[in-house]
């Protein structure tokens, strides 16, 4: 999922989301936080990360680590 940092403000899904209705949806209104949501629950709670936790995140997810989980 390609966001620029601190220019998403309007939240993404990703192109990898199928028509299940398990999507999550991210975007970054500031240059310091990467924000989450959950698709089917938009006006609902999201959760907030740095830069650097979400960079690490997104290698572990590419790197395999969650295959089967």
């Amino acid at each position: 999922m390609a966001i620029r940092r601190g220019d998403t403000h309007a939240w993404q899904k990703s192109t990898h989301s199928g028509g299940n209705g398990a999507c999550v949806e991210v975007a970054s209104p500031g240059i310091q936080v990467i924000a989450v949501r959950d698709s089917k629950d938009p006006s609902g709670p999201s959760l907030s990360f740095s830069p650097e936790s979400w960079d690490s995140f997104i290698a572990d997810v590419n790197g395999g680590a969650f295959k089967g989980v």
